[in-house]
């Protein structure tokens, strides 16, 4: 089995899959929506990944009529919004461990930095 980041799938491959022209994907790689992997002889290799986000883009574009530039704005967002679902994770997980070992003063506040915004956790 292939890994879900490891780029397997040829161009022609993905265009079948997905029924979409393989000019419409090269297109999507100029805008900078995809960037397909590239073998030593320069052709396309494309992951699991990378059809989840065509995919996407598919539904964004054919179902709600959404540009290429309004595209590339949503997946942006969601890339945001997936870091900072990621940053809130690890702050809860470092919130638990600090609970068990008792180190939280409940009369104090614990005050992260991170990026160019402050998050702050309040004890029980």
């Amino acid at each position: 089995m292939h890994g879900y980041d490891e780029p397997v799938y040829l161009i022609s491959v993905v265009s079948k899959v997905l029924s979409i022209h393989p000019q419409t994907l090269r297109q999507y790689e100029r805008e900078g929506l995809i960037t397909p992997s590239r073998t030593e002889g320069r052709m396309r290799l494309y992951s699991q990944k990378d059809m989840d986000k065509i995919r996407m883009i598919l539904r964004l574009t054919r179902d709600l009529g959404v540009n290429l530039a309004g595209v590339d704005i949503v997946l942006q967002f969601k890339e945001q919004i997936d870091e900072l679902e990621n940053e809130i994770e690890e702050l809860k997980n470092e919130l638990a461990t600090l609970k068990k070992q008792g180190t939280i003063d409940k009369s104090k506040s614990l005050i992260k930095k991170r990026h160019a915004y402050d998050i702050i956790l309040f004890g029980e």
